[in-house]
């Protein structure tokens, strides 16, 4: 039974004069009595959890109020297949989209990362230093040589995608499908990037640092841009008797100028078997984190996980060595930019979104690979 209580509204239209104002409104709350007694009122009544909280204002002054059911709009989430939408019919549903985590490369945070204001980016690097020499106090001061410079431009690319959601989905939908597509889209560009940094083919994208030239010789004899490897001494494996000496050997290939900030870089599987390694008295090598947010350490350095590294394998250059802060630069020319498109494909919707950078080794002996061969 729904109880109407009226007394103070009749009353309230007592004290004015009987216009044809106050006798409309008198028509209209006999009318919402005798709909409300009939019965009438609960089976026309939309459902509340389907009006836009916008036009709950109006929904109460015009149907609660005054029981006028012109212009109400009430919405229902369906599709014809659940994987686009029709998950969400159910009239309960979790506000919030939980995603499955994807490992997205560190490259970026260890790299020398640079905004630029144009399409091309380029970086110079000077090598051999300036030769001195020495004289007497009131000798000549004879001319000295001159270091050469490179000119390095990075590979670039790229990087887009172009989304779409039905307009249904972005008016019906309980959750923020705009806000979840942007996310998405942002973290699908950092797995693509990230990918590209260690093996991209430097056309279109950025040169990865395993794609880079390579080469067994030493700094003094490798031209620049070759990055210098030392094999394990067996395919496809550490050797079996003192393994960790390889890694030892790899840390001190690279001249001492280089190891402040210096890192390992490996994926998880190739991680899980350095960890057993252990010295001679039975301790591990590896040591882990101490502090949240801290990566672990190995031989005192610490050791980054990258996914997009290769797992270990005949000729793999499964472990990486170095100051990526000196040795590889990544150049980007703006954050990632979406534009919402509702006009050129009605009904949908698409999220354009862009990104150019580019990537490459600039320093080829702040960076050292270890190569299972």
């Amino acid at each position: 039974m729904v109880e109407v209580k009226a007394d103070v509204l009749e009353e309230s239209f007592e004290q004015f004069e009987e216009d044809d104002g106050v006798a409309a409104l008198r028509a209209e709350l006999e009318l919402l009595k005798a709909k409300i007694a009939s019965g009438a009122i609960a089976a026309q009544r939309p459902a509340l959890d389907g009006v836009k909280s916008a036009e709950a204002a109006s929904f109460v002054d015009q149907y609660l109020r005054r029981g006028i059911e012109a212009g109400l709009e009430t919405k229902a989430i369906g599709s014809s297949s659940d994987a686009i939408g029709g998950y969400a019919v159910p009239e309960e549903i979790d506000r919030v989209i939980d995603e499955t985590l994807v490992a997205i490369s560190p490259i970026r945070a260890i790299a020398n990362v640079v905004k630029v204001g144009s399409a091309g980016y380029r970086k110079l690097i000077a090598s051999g230093g300036t030769p001195s020499g020495w004289v007497g106090f009131e000798a000549a001061r004879p001319e000295t040589g001159t270091p050469s410079f490179t000119e390095v431009v990075p590979a670039s690319g790229e990087l887009y995608a172009n989304p779409a959601a039905s307009q249904q989905m972005l008016d019906d939908a309980m959750f923020d499908v705009e806000k979840w597509l942007a996310h998405e889209i942002a973290t699908e560009f950092a797995r693509a990037e990230g990918k590209a940094f260690v093996s991209g083919t430097g056309v279109t994208q950025p040169l990865g640092f395993l794609s880079s030239p390579n080469a067994a010789t030493v700094d003094s004899a490798r031209p620049m841009g070759t990055l210098q490897f030392i094999g394990t001494g067996a395919p496809g494996a550490f050797p079996a008797s003192n393994p960790a000496d390889k890694l030892i050997d790899l840390v001190q290939t690279l001249r001492s100028p280089y190891r402040q900030g210096a890192v390992f870089v490996m994926n998880s599987a190739t991680a899980a078997a350095v960890r057993k390694f252990k010295t001679a008295d039975g301790a591990f090598m590896f040591q882990p984190s101490l502090a949240a947010g801290q990566p672990a350490s190995l031989l005192g350095y610490p050791l980054i996980e990258a996914e997009d590294m290769p797992d270990i394998a005949a000729n793999s250059l499964s472990i990486a060595f170095g100051n990526f802060k000196a040795g590889y630069v990544i150049a980007e020319r703006n954050a990632t930019t979406i534009l919402r498109d509702p006009y050129t494909h009605k009904p949908y919707v698409h999220f354009y979104a862009t990104k150019r950078i580019g990537g490459q080794v600039v320093n080829s002996e702040s960076i050292k690979l270890l190569k299972f061969a």
